[in-house]
């Protein structure tokens, strides 16, 4: 991880950590989301496309291996998405997940005590299983990942205490991107007229709805160039066709 920081000439940081995470285990890559309970959950950072990607599906979705390790607080260690019994368990996720370019999801939660910031997920363009030394090499890795946020002083509650920044691109450790939905969201409370929660989840299913990513429903919110109508409701939102 180190040597990763050195290539990059910044600090450790949680990239690293994924990084590093896909040198040392069969899988393509990492993505890493900071997760809580009384707030929206955020992606942290992925090492490509196919990461990126996945890290939002289940923010939009709010299904996936990453929402279950986070509420289950154990690793979720999925070998094949066109296994029948997760075909049923996640019904939009396994199915946008394998048209993304993953056929393995591995999700493992970031722990540290009663304590846990987020979850790093590893995924694989291929069928594979982990063996028990490598799901301990990747507990290791989200081991590290849970220090270094909280060394950067991301709590449960998500926020961190010391950077408000909106000017970091997407995915970029601890990024804007955050910042930038929790600012459409609070938009959404007072054009709405309701709370943090139900803001936070018209603002995934209008993503959701439309086939496009979180960020940039929330990032045209933002630039006053999308309103959503008052009385919208979550379950108006149907998923286009395609």
């Amino acid at each position: 991880m180190a040597e990763q920081a050195a290539l990059r000439g910044a600090r450790v940081g949680v990239l690293d950590v994924c990084t590093a995470a896909v040198a040392a285990l069969p899988v393509g890559g990492a993505g890493m989301s900071a997760m809580s309970r009384g707030r929206a959950s955020h992606p942290l950072c992925g090492t490509d496309s196919v990461s990126q990607q996945l890290e939002e599906l289940q923010l939009t979705l709010g299904e996936g291996p990453c929402v279950d390790a986070y509420v289950l607080g154990s690793a979720v260690l999925c070998p094949d998405l066109l296994a029948g019994e997760l075909q049923r368990h996640w019904t939009v996720f396994a199915d946008a997940a394998l048209e993304a370019g993953a056929r393995a999801v591995f999700a493992f939660p970031l722990r540290i005590g009663t304590i846990s910031p987020g979850v790093l997920d590893l995924y694989s363009s291929s069928s594979v299983e982990l063996d028990a030394d490598e799901v301990a090499d990747a507990m290791a890795f989200a081991d590290t990942a849970a220090l270094l946020l909280l060394d950067a002083r991301i709590t449960e509650t998500g926020v961190p205490s010391d950077t408000d920044r909106t000017d970091v691109a997407p995915f970029d450790d601890l990024g804007g991107y955050r910042a930038e939905i929790d600012q459409a969201t609070g938009i959404l409370m007072v054009q709405l007229g309701v709370g943090f929660e139900e803001a936070f989840v018209r603002l995934r299913a209008h993503a959701y709805a439309r086939g496009t990513r979180i960020s940039l429903v929330a990032a045209d919110v933002v630039a006053h160039r999308l309103r959503l109508p008052p009385g919208t409701t979550p379950s108006d939102m149907q998923p286009p066709d395609a």
